[in-house]
C-alpha cells in the first residue's frame, strides 16, 4: 500500500522547505502527498459565533486566496525533478488548522504529517510555532515530523532517541522511527539522561526490549548524568552532528515535559534538525 503523507501549508518558505524535505525523505517510496491549506476569512473568528458563510464576500476572497496559493505551490513543485512514485492531492478548506488536519486524517487514512516548525503567522523569535506545537500535542492518530526553516535535506544518518526507560516500549509506537532508519540506513542513538546512572530492574527490562526491537538497525546506547534534560540533549546532538531527534509522545510523560515552555526555550535543537514525534497509540 502506498504511504499517505499530509503536508499542511500556509505557503510560507518554512512550509515549502518542509514539503521539499518530505519529498526527499520518501524519494524511493510510493506516496500520496496531501497538501492542506486551512483558510479563514479576515475579520471572522473560527472560535466565535462570527463565522463567515459560503457565498459571503469575505469567505469568497479567502477561498480564492487559498486556491491561488495552492496553484502557485503546484507550479513550484512542477519545477522539481519528476518522481513517478509520487502523487499529489490538494485540499483547501475553511477551518482551523487543527480541525482541518483531523478531518483529513480521518478521510484519507494519513500515515504521517510533515510540516514546518512555524509559519508566517508565528513570531519570528518563537521556538516552535503555535500551530506546530498544537499539532504535535493534540494529534494522536499518527506521527508528526517538524522541519526547521533553515534545514536543508540530507539523509538522516543519525537519529537521537531520548528515553527514560520507565515505560515498556511497543513496536507499533516505534514503527516509523524504525522505518525511517531502515529507509536511509540511519543509526539510532538511544539517549538516557537521569540523576542516577544505574537503571532499576524495570528500566533494564525495557532497555532489553528496545534492544530486541532494533535488531537489524545500527544503534547504540548512551547515558548522561548530572545534567538537565535540555542541556544534555543539546550537548549530545551538537557533539555528534545528529540529523534528527525522535520523541515518543506519551501523555504526561517525557515529551510533555520537553514541550513545556521553560524547557523548550533552553533547547537549541529546534532550529537545527527535524523533530519526529512518535505517538502513543494505546
Amino acid at each position: 500500500m502506498d504511504k499517505r503523507i499530509l503536508l499542511p501549508t500556509d505557503y510560507s518558505k518554512n512550509a515549502l522547505n518542509a514539503i521539499r524535505y518530505a519529498l526527499d525523505l520518501y524519494k524511493d517510496v510510493r506516496c500520496d502527498f496531501y497538501f492542506l491549506n486551512a483558510f479563514h476569512a479576515s475579520g471572522y473568528s473560527l472560535d466565535s459565533l462570527l463565522v463567515a458563510e459560503p457565498g459571503e464576500k469575505f469567505y469568497r476572497a479567502a477561498k480564492l486566496k487559498s486556491k491561488d496559493g495552492m496553484e502557485r505551490l503546484m507550479e513550484v513543485l512542477r519545477l522539481l525533478p519528476e518522481n513517478e512514485k509520487h502523487k499529489f492531492h490538494t485540499v483547501c478548506t475553511f477551518n482551523s488548522l487543527l480541525i482541518a488536519v483531523e478531518e483529513v486524517l480521518k478521510a484519507k487514512d494519513i500515515d504521517i504529517i510533515v510540516m514546518g516548525t512555524k509559519g508566517i503567522t508565528d513570531s519570528s523569535n518563537a521556538i516552535l510555532g503555535t500551530n506546530t506545537v498544537g499539532i504535535m500535542e493534540k494529534i494522536t492518530q499518527c506521527p508528526v515530523v517538524a522541519v526547521p526553516a533553515s534545514f536543508s535535506f540530507s539523509p538522516p544518518k543519525e537519529i537521537v532517541f531520548p528515553t527514560d526507560y520507565k515505560t515498556p516500549f511497543r513496536r507499533k509506537e516505534l514503527d516509523y522511527l524504525f522505518e525511517i532508519a531502515k529507509m536511509h540506513r540511519s543509526s539510532i542513538r538511544v539517549l538516557h539522561i537521569e540523576k542516577e546512572a544505574e537503571l532499576n530492574t524495570g528500566q533494564e527490562n525495557n532497555k532489553a526490549l528496545l534492544t530486541d526491537m532494533m535488531e537489524g538497525i545500527e544503534h547504540s546506547f548512551h547515558n548522561l548524568t548530572k545534567v538537565s534534560v535540555s542541556q544534555g540533549i543539546e550537548t549530545f546532538m551538537e557533539s555528534r552532528g545528529s540529523d534528527m531527534i525522535a520523541f515518543l509522545n506519551r501523555k504526561h510523560r517525557f515529551f510533555s515535559s520537553i514541550l513545556s515552555n521553560p524547557l523548550i526555550k533552553e533547547i537549541g535543537y529546534d532550529s537545527k534538525i527535524p523533530i519526529l514525534v512518535l505517538k502513543d497509540n494505546s
